[in-house]
């Protein structure tokens, strides 16, 4: 399928690269990295992602061609839609990628639908970035060091620093070689592990006190609301990696982060739309949870975007409980 991938890549004029929203380090490296790669061929391309980039990215080389905005305007022979279980994750812009001829699914969740005119999507890898550096390599295009970085980043963090269960001989390989190709790993890792504002730790302080277990102790459950997010002087990038401190409680298997999202609530019915983060110690498949509410992901990483009421949500997770 890595062939087929190519050979539309090679043909196309004009891509369209696109991530998914709430965009993490292997969405954003990953974006980069074929987006450098293919300007480098003299592809027309538009880098598209639907939500703000975390501060912890914006060093990224090239960072700032990413747009928030497809122009209705602009036209695609092709589209290539990076590290998204289904295109919907895309956000806004996926009716726009939808109409595109040729669209090619690049991924490695083990819940992705197989969309597109061609799928490479390879849960065995350790995240979409080493597909791309693997897709990259074989079209032989030389990696530079914002490829390289960009490669490095979706790495690293995908694995959790080489601490998550999805870590692989590969991660290590392709990091050491982009670090010959000019990665420098201090510089990195200061900007995406080493510094917090005040704000993050304030809510960090709420977020720990909004913490709930379940009655066997085997779940814990996280919330944060657009009233904290306010209190605090904060914004979405600063929830990045609150989860883990749920995650970490001792006995607990299965930890839920609830995120109220910032859209109007439906004033006649007081629902509101929440994004639900699953975490799993790996001995449960969170991502058939998430399946099931329309989202997808790992077995030890998944999440899914709900419209409910924040106690409704609450009952739904802490039942959960019951199957851990």
């Amino acid at each position: 399928m890595m062939d087929q991938i190519i050979q539309h890549l090679k043909k196309s004029k004009h891509v369209l690269l696109a991530s998914h929203t709430n965009p993490d380090g292997d969405a954003i490296g990953s974006l980069l990295a074929l987006g450098i790669a293919l300007d480098w061929l003299d592809k027309k391309i538009f880098l598209f992602n639907e939500s703000p980039i975390p501060a912890v990215y914006r060093f990224l080389p090239f960072i700032e061609r990413i747009e928030h905005e497809i122009p209705a305007t602009l036209e695609f022979d092709t589209a290539v839609i990076l590290d998204c279980g289904n295109i919907q994750r895309i956000g806004k812009g996926s009716p726009a990628a939808c109409r595109i001829p040729v669209i090619l699914n690049i991924d490695h969740h083990i819940t992705n639908n197989n969309f597109g005119t061609c799928q490479l999507v390879d849960t065995k890898a350790c995240s979409t970035a080493e597909i791309v550096y693997r897709t990259i390599k074989k079209m032989e295009i030389p990696i530079n060091s914002a490829i390289a970085t960009s490669i490095y980043t979706g790495i690293l963090t995908d694995t959790g620093s080489f601490r998550f269960s999805n870590t692989n001989k590969s991660a290590f390989a392709i990091c050491e070689e982009m670090i010959g190709c000019g990665v420098n790993p201090y510089e990195v890792a200061q900007h995406v592990y080493g510094t917090y504002s005040l704000g993050r730790i304030r809510l960090l302080n709420l977020a720990l006190d909004s913490i709930e277990i379940s009655t066997n102790g085997k779940l814990s459950m996280m919330t944060i609301t657009q009233e904290m997010i306010y209190e605090t002087g904060t914004n979405s990038e600063d929830i990045d990696g609150l989860i883990n401190y749920a995650k970490r409680i001792e006995d607990v298997k299965v930890a839920a982060l609830i995120q109220e999202q910032k859209t109007d609530s439906n004033q006649s019915t007081g629902l509101k739309t929440f994004h639900v983060s699953l975490r799993s110690d790996g001995t449960f498949d969170v991502s058939a949870i998430a399946s099931a509410f329309g989202g997808g992901g790992h077995s030890s990483a998944a999440g899914f975007n709900i419209e409910t009421t924040l106690e409704a949500l609450k009952t739904q997770i802490i039942r959960l409980s019951e199957k851990i």
